[in-house]
């Protein structure tokens, strides 16, 4: 069945990196639409960034130019590096998988990450 599991959240100082992993299920097809979601306390979960084909992408204008979007179909992976970190990052964090477009039906439990000085 489909499993989807974050890993590499964690604390970090503002202006710091963390990489974000997802590991997919083999039921995840090649070409399913991948995409990390993230939710602060108190408010909506909201879209960070998307992934077709390893090559369209679309990011958030939040994050845009910060972070980094990528897939290894081989390893049916998603990884998201995110840089130059700031406290309003500060959300868990969640890989979501659909056949067809993002907001999938198929989610991951969550990585909480943390941006504090």
């Amino acid at each position: 069945q489909v499993q989807l599991v974050e890993s590499g959240g964690g604390l970090v100082q503002p202006g710091g990196s963390l990489r974000l992993s997802c590991a997919a299920s083999g039921d995840i097809l090649k070409n399913f639409v991948m995409s990390w979601y993230r939710q602060a306390p108190g408010k909506q979960r909201e879209l960070v960034a998307v992934i077709t084909s390893g090559v369209s992408t679309y990011y958030a204008d939040s994050v845009k130019g910060r972070f980094t979007i990528s897939r290894d179909n081989a390893k049916n992976s998603v990884y998201l590096q995110m840089n130059s970190l700031k406290s309003e990052d500060t959300a868990v964090y969640y890989c979501n998988a659909g056949r067809t477009s993002n907001n999938g039906p198929y989610w991951g439990q969550g990585t909480q990450v943390t941006v504090s000085s």
